[in-house]
């Protein structure tokens, strides 16, 4: 049962998207978009801004927020199901 495994490589650079996200329309979606980037932050994930921010200067969510509002940051909008259907 002595099994190593092995940390999957992970390149320096943090992972942009090709192209920036549509930009949010709902304050509402914003905070929520901007809280879980922070979240990610906080846990240790890297910044998306480059050398542009210097680390540990501003708060997570400052970052996050600029980063959403940059729209480095994607994000999915779950559409809801009809009424009376389930998901089974």
């Amino acid at each position: 049962m002595d099994q190593t495994i092995e940390p999957a490589e992970q390149s320096g650079e943090p992972q942009i998207p090709a192209e920036p996200a549509p930009p949010i329309a709902s304050r509402f979606l914003f905070v929520d978009v901007a809280a879980l980037r922070a979240k990610q932050l906080r846990r240790g994930a890297r910044a998306r801004l480059g050398d542009e921010v210097p680390p540990n200067t501003h708060k997570a969510e400052r970052v996050a927020m600029e980063e959403v509002r940059r729209g480095l940051v994607p994000y999915d909008i779950p559409t809801k199901a009809p009424r009376g259907e389930s998901e089974a």
